[in-house]
């Protein structure tokens, strides 16, 4: 009994040693299968495309230069392939991850340089939009510029750019210099005749011009400026023409109006081409002994009533004589120069009516002066016919005298 049991005992361990055996089999059967799996590549499908061979010979070489970098020695363990396929994985993973945000980044910038040349050039993008589906498109119209041999014509764009382009913005450039410089001899010329008027005892009035600090035609004297600038040898370098033909674009397009800004443009362009407005203008009263400056006038703040009536007339016959070119003092024979004023001396301080006419009779214009008949002695000087009305039983009549028919009148009454 002893060695029977002791025999079914032994077959009993071998039977328990073989299942284990038959567990670790199926085990690493099924770990193999899992790789298979896992490496092996997925079923071609009708839509697949056939990679290139150089292209398959670089994945092939990544994926060999990864292995060797995760698997330094010839693996002992199915686990360490598993632990190695999951580490190669990840990696590549990674680096797909970081392409795709990279070719995102791509994406939008070149939607970004699409939407600038359909702004740009709306002519030639007609029938394109800004989306990765008009690619082809584009690539379409390059081929046709290419064809076309555009860049053939660049010496010739260069040329007419430097010969005509840029000589007509020179050209208006030294336009406006020289309204500036009428201006100032202008001003030069009425400055030298308010100076023989006493605008108070011992002062005369002179007019100051000093140029503007306005930011928009500051920019647009700078602007000008920088597009007939350094252009002697422009020919010979590519990247100056560049510049100088995107810097006379600019102006020219807010000359024109660019789309959505056309009113805010021609505001613009009136102010900034208007050389009247790159000055400032004051008034300096000033010393006829030393011509030291007494007062500066800005403007008339501050000022009693006989003063800014003074200012103003000054004003007016300072701006008399520019508009139509008139010199203090000066005939000029067939020139019209009318002034019609209403009631203008009506509440007026005496001396500063003086003033006024006797600026008015220096500069020789024609008075029609309206005025109450308790102003007409202030006036009488500086008039020689007087249109009389008067009002009897609700009717009015005109008289139409000389300044002596009137004042016999006057004397008779």
């Amino acid at each position: 009994m002893r060695a029977s049991e002791m025999a079914e005992t032994a077959v009993s361990d071998a039977d328990r040693r073989v299942g284990s055996v038959n567990d670790k089999i199926v085990e690493t059967q099924d770990e193999r299968d899992e790789l298979a799996a896992e490496f092996d590549p997925p079923a071609k499908t009708e839509d697949a495309v056939e990679p290139d061979e150089a292209e398959a010979e670089v994945v092939a070489e990544r994926i060999r230069a990864l292995l060797d970098e995760l698997l330094p020695e010839q693996p002992k363990r199915v686990r360490q392939l598993v632990d190695a396929e999951s580490s190669a994985r990840d990696r590549l993973s990674g680096e797909i991850d970081a392409a795709d945000h990279r070719i995102k980044r791509l994406e939008v910038k070149l939607i970004g340089w699409m939407k600038d040349f359909t702004s740009e050039f709306p002519t030639e993008a007609q029938e394109l939009d800004a989306s990765l589906d008009a690619l082809a498109g584009y690539e379409e119209l390059l081929d046709r510029l290419r064809a076309d041999d555009l860049p053939r014509f660049e010496a010739t764009f260069r040329d007419l750019l430097n010969e005509n382009t840029l000589r007509e913005i020179a050209g208006f450039q030294q336009v406006l210099h020289q309204e500036r410089t009428d201006i100032g001899e202008r001003i030069e010329k009425i400055n030298s005749s308010l100076a023989t008027i006493d605008y108070t005892r011992g002062r005369y009035i002179a007019l100051v011009a000093e140029p503007t600090q306005d930011l928009e035609i500051k920019e647009f004297q700078s602007e000008l400026r920088s597009c007939t600038e350094g252009t002697l040898n422009m020919s010979d370098d590519p990247a100056l023409v560049e510049r100088k033909f995107l810097q006379v674009r600019s102006l020219i397009e807010r000359f024109r109006g660019r789309s959505n800004y056309a009113d805010a443009d021609r505001r613009w362009t009136q102010k900034v081409t208007d050389v009247r407005n790159w000055f400032t203008f004051a008034a300096s009263e000033r010393w006829m002994e030393d011509h030291s400056e007494y007062e500066h006038y800005s403007d008339s703040a501050g000022k009693s009533g006989g003063q800014k009536e003074k200012l103003a007339y000054t004003v007016l016959a300072a701006s008399l004589a520019y508009q139509f070119g008139l010199e203090l003092g000066e005939t000029t024979s067939r020139s019209f120069r009318f002034v019609a004023i209403d009631e203008a001396f009506g509440r007026a301080d005496t001396e500063a009516t003086q003033f006024g006419l006797e600026l008015f009779a220096k500069l020789h214009l024609q008075l029609l002066v309206v005025t109450p008949l308790q102003r007409i002695a202030i006036i009488e000087p500086f008039v020689r016919r007087v249109g009389f009305v008067s009002v009897h039983d609700d009717r009015s009549s005109i008289a139409n005298l000389t300044i002596e028919e009137y004042r016999k009148r006057r004397d008779r009454s």
